[in-house]
């Protein structure tokens, strides 16, 4: 895995992406050549919305382990804190698919994950302030992470304020926005954005090394995606330089709570986030 060779030790999956075989093929070639530890890694998978029911979890973190090729993971997340009927689809189109599990009965799920070692830790993806404390008010076992989309154009910075005074990391997916899409209801990428072009030319940085690196100074981890070697290894390369107070203040003014990743065609769900 070129990404390893880098320097990535955070690898981030999930049910619903359908990659997890392809990881798990890759990590066993990596091991077998001594590349590096099991240890040394952390690696992320994620519950997806149509096995919320208690039941379910461990049932479908075993499939995500074999298909890794692993003993456990590092981090579980529910992917989103509403859910699907189970056989109706990975993304339904109607209400009538929508599941009435609560969340906590779910996370009594993810809790068993822990306790047989199947998960190291676990936690949240996509969820509201008020629905990460009424976890935190019912369970047995803390939520360490909450995913959710950060970017300039959605900061997040009261959610992540909320969540550093509760001991839980906040990890940014969509850290670059959505790049070439033409969609008008998405906001266009701050990578776009011509006063972070002339940033990038100021610090010999690309414009997303210059998001990337903004986010990081907000306390949070990132999760850039690309398979093109060239961007792994430049999205690795924000380490040696920080912005200044003027450039950091531009890009907070970018903030317009404007989500790339809105899942809106459920918003009418009883547990949606948004």
């Amino acid at each position: 895995m070129y990404a390893i060779d880098v320097g990535y030790r955070h690898i981030d999956t999930a049910w619903f992406y359908k990659n997890e075989e392809e990881i798990g093929d890759a990590l066993k070639d990596t091991f077998s050549k001594g590349k590096i530890k099991r240890e040394d890694l952390f690696i992320v998978t994620k519950l997806w919305n149509n096995f919320h029911e208690r039941k379910s979890v461990v049932p479908k973190l075993k499939e995500s382990l074999k298909f890794l090729r692993l003993d456990y993971v590092d981090l579980f997340l529910i992917h989103w804190p509403f859910g699907f009927k189970e056989n109706s689809g990975d993304l339904p189109q109607d209400e009538s698919s929508f599941s009435e599990v609560d969340y906590l009965e779910t996370w009594k799920g993810m809790e068993e994950c822990v306790d047989l070692g199947l998960a190291r830790s676990i936690g949240l993806s996509n969820f509201n302030e008020e629905q990460t404390e009424r976890v935190l008010q019912n369970c047995r076992i803390r939520p360490v992470v909450n995913q959710v989309e950060v970017n300039p154009n959605i900061n997040q910075k009261k959610l992540i304020q909320f969540c550093k005074e509760r001991d839980i990391i906040v990890t940014g997916f969509c850290p670059l926005g959505r790049l070439g899409t033409v969609n008008s209801a998405y906001p266009q990428s701050t990578v776009l954005d011509p006063k972070v072009v002339e940033m990038a030319s100021k610090y010999n940085k690309s414009p997303a090394q210059i998001i990337l690196r903004y986010l990081i100074s907000l306390g949070i981890s990132v999760i850039p995606k690309s398979v093109t070697k060239s961007r792994i290894l430049e999205n690795f390369q924000i380490f040696d330089f920080a912005l200044d107070a003027e450039d950091t203040a531009y890009l907070d003014t970018c903030n317009k709570n404007q989500r790339v990743s809105p899942m809106a065609t459920y918003k009418d769900h009883k547990y949606y986030p948004f």
